[in-house]
Formats: C-alpha cells, sequence, structure tokens
C-alpha cells in the first residue's frame, strides 16, 4: 500500500505513474533490491556503457509491470544512477501493491 512507501517515491501522472529509482549497474543479477532513502533500488547486470544499464532498466520494468517496453521511458537522470522512470498503462495502486513488499 502506498502509506508503507517513501512520500515522493511514486507520483501519479495522466498517463501512468513516475518512479524514483537509484539504478546499480554492474551487479550480479537484475532486480529489486529493496527501499533506498527515498527511492527503490534496482540492480542491473549490466554497465554504464552505450546506455545499456538504461535499456536493461526499461525491459526489466516492462517485464515487471507486464507492460511493453514503449510503455516504460526514463523522464529524467539518463546520465546519472538517480532516475524519474514513467510507467504508461499502470496506476498508482498497482506500482504501490508491488513496490511494497520490498519496504
Amino acid at each position: 500500500m502506498i502509506e508503507n512507501l517513501p512520500a515522493g517515491l511514486l507520483t501519479e501522472t495522466a498517463e501512468g505513474v513516475a518512479v524514483r529509482l537509484h539504478l546499480q549497474p554492474r551487479a550480479s543479477r537484475t532486480g529489486i533490491c529493496g527501499i533506498h532513502g527515498d527511492e527503490l533500488k534496482v540492480s542491473v547486470t549490466s554497465p554504464p556503457v552505450d546506455d545499456a544499464a538504461n535499456r536493461l532498466c526499461i525491459e526489466f520494468f516492462a517485464k515487471v509491470f507486464k507492460l511493453p517496453k514503449s510503455a516504460v521511458s526514463i523522464i529524467s537522470g539518463q546520465k546519472s544512477r538517480h532516475k524519474r522512470l514513467h510507467i504508461s498503462g499502470s496506476t498508482l495502486k498497482e506500482a504501490a501493491d508491488l513496490f511494497a513488499t520490498f519496504s
């Protein structure tokens, strides 16, 4: 539930949900690690070279939300570990329910 998540982690938009991420590239496996401050910590196996980590992050969230890759985009933080991801076609409740298990 949204009450259990840090304020600012999820933001509802007209088309979907924005999520604040802390991305950890070159990890041993791709997955959600938990809550890191007011961000969702996500590890990816790709290095931060030639946009590979960003592409894998998008693919991972598309799979988690069962949406096409075109429904997931990085709104800010293209070259940073701190990112804002937009997921079109998802609701705040769906995202909160998915991420509540990691808090």
